[in-house]
């Protein structure tokens, strides 16, 4: 979840579902989503709720967030002028409500007057327009700037061809008002503005400070929780903020988030009652545990909408070439990995979209398109192999390394892929791991050979996932693969007024990055193993198979 798109105005149509599924949505409450938490009649006092992170959050600055571990805080220190329920569908959350032009192209937040910052000042449409312009601003080092490039001049202005923000169709036209202009009618841009690049920040806290976010003492937030202690490398305590405008759908009046990325550990944690949580990515369920967790019924298996794959370098020898490419996917046996590895019913993945995320007419993407792309063939990848490396001009591979982030799941993993690619191809690859933040910087800056990811998805598209991992020009493209016939079809498929003429598109570019380029090397679709301590309602993963907290409770 990282990234900035310096692609087309066009490419702003994006990201959800149909529109008459989220109209029919939009109205929905915590209550009829189910998931609300208890009511102020009958919630208990000093409920707390304490899972597991793996790393420090890499960033608790809306404008600089781009991954799930600093989702999670920040889903409970802000709030935007919507949020999305477990499902993916979107509510009122700072606005109270909405209206768009005839046209379809401007929408007017109506915002409500009782949120406070967490130093008692009062949030505002001027916190929302500064908020915004400051992800676009050039200078700002926003990953997710291009989330915001359906917005009139926004992706000129952060591309530096236009110099006044007062150009961008952005501004607050009263203290509870905002207005925002879009380049094309995007009748799912409330989705949009769920996610937390559109959160506010308060103004005068960000400009005293360009650390404001990296420590407790200075950040100022918006949201339900309110942040208490930040120990590095230990522990996050989040306690429930009391001038929270809903604070009665509050459950947990503190929130603990230790920071453990040790799967053994987080299991004693939990069995010696010191967590109440594993799984979503707050927490992880050893390998070795887990069938007999599933079996015994202490642990439940969920299909989300997430994909485990390893980028190649597109840019470095020998991955650079195709037929190498091919030859490193289709040597692996995928269901072996599930059923002697993950352990978790994960679906072998053939392409980038997961089972789970929806297409048109009532139909998910992949009951539209197959992911049939190619197959596993360990005589073939032999035959592939040693045509790219003619190709290249070489006798052998280079030395390869596949990098990591530290996790014994993803060492047994990985451990697994080079095993095979020794025994099926012959050839021998190195492993490294990295912590977390370290690990994100290497692979945006290019530092790898192969190096593992997941993306789960920040809309219920597809193209969340064919258009953030695979377009040319986006900057979570972190192997830098480049067709661009699939960026021209991707941004074609977002002309569409037709869902399905839109899809046919997007599916036409999976098909090449695949068939033809295998741009990434897809491995699962995820499950997400999740155990829960009983007493606790309203905690779950959500569609994308990250944890949804905010709103629980305990009885």
């Amino acid at each position: 979840m990282k990234g900035s798109f310096k692609k087309s105005t066009l490419f702003m149509l994006v990201f959800v579902l149909a529109l008459s599924t989220l109209l029919a949505a939009c109205g929905k409450s915590k209550e009829e989503a189910g998931q609300g938490g208890k009511g102020e009649e009958g919630k208990t006092a000093a409920a707390e709720f304490r899972f597991t992170i793996a790393s420090d959050p890499p960033s608790l600055d809306p404008a600089l967030m781009k991954d799930s571990t600093s989702g999670i805080v920040a889903a409970g220190l802000y709030e935007g002028l919507t949020r999305l329920n477990a499902e993916g569908f979107p509510e009122a959350a700072v606005a109270k409500d909405w209206t768009v032009s005839e046209d379809g192209l401007t929408y007017t937040f109506n915002l409500r007057d009782d949120v406070k910052w967490s130093n008692g000042d009062s949030v505002t449409a001027h916190d929302f327009e500064y908020a915004w312009k400051r992800v676009i601003d050039p200078a700002t080092p926003a990953d997710y700037a291009y989330k915001m490039n359906y917005i009139v001049n926004a992706e000129a202005y952060n591309a530096g061809e236009i110099k006044d923000a007062d150009q961008v169709g952005i501004k607050a036209t009263g203290d509870y008002t905002l207005e925002v202009k879009l380049h094309s009618p995007t009748p799912y841009f409330p989705s949009i503005v769920a996610f937390y690049t559109f959160s506010p920040v308060h103004k005068a806290t960000v400009e005293a400070s360009e650390g404001w976010a990296a420590e407790q003492k200075t950040i100022v937030s918006n949201g339900p929780f309110l942040l208490k202690q930040w120990a590095h490398e230990d522990k996050l305590v989040l306690e429930k903020n009391p001038d929270y405008y809903a604070t009665d759908k509050i459950g947990f009046d503190k929130v603990t988030l230790t920071i453990v990325n040790d799967e053994n550990t987080i299991f004693n944690l939990y069995e010696t009652n010191k967590i109440d949580w594993i799984g979503a990515q707050a927490g992880a369920l050893s390998i070795d545990r887990t069938p007999k967790m599933i079996e015994e019924g202490k642990a439940t298996v969920h299909n989300v909408g997430s994909v485990y794959y390893y980028e190649f370098n597109h840019q470095k020898a020998p991955f650079d070439n195709a037929k190498i490419r091919k030859a490193f996917a289709m040597s692996i046996d995928r269901q072996s990995l599930i059923d002697n590895v993950t352990k978790a019913k994960q679906t072998p993945a053939f392409g980038i979209v997961p089972p789970n995320i929806a297409g048109a007419d009532d139909k998910t993407y992949r009951d539209m398109y197959a992911d049939d792309f190619f197959q596993e063939n360990v005589e073939e990848a032999k035959k592939l192999l040693e045509e790219g490396l003619k190709e290249k001009g070489l006798t052998e591979l280079p030395e390869i390394t596949l990098l990591y982030n530290t996790s014994e799941g993803h060492k047994k993993l990985a451990e697994a892929m080079v095993d095979m690619w020794r025994k099926n191809l012959g050839v021998e690859v190195k492993l490294a791991n990295q912590e977390w933040g370290t690990f994100l910087e290497a692979k945006k800056a290019g530092q790898f050979d192969i190096a593992r990811s997941g993306w789960g998805a920040d809309n219920n598209h597809p193209n969340s996932f064919v258009v953030d991992l695979l377009h040319p020009n986006s900057g979570n493209n972190d192997g830098k693969y480049i067709n661009e016939e699939v960026g021209k079809l991707l941004d074609e498929s977002l002309t569409l007024p037709d869902m399905k003429a839109s899809l046919d598109l997007v599916a036409q570019a999976e098909k090449i990055a695949f068939e033809q380029d295998m741009a990434v090397l897809p491995v699962y679709y995820y499950t997400t193993v999740t155990m829960l301590k009983d007493g606790f309602k309203g905690v779950g993963p959500d569609y994308s198979g990250t944890i949804d907290w905010v709103f629980g409770s305990k009885e």
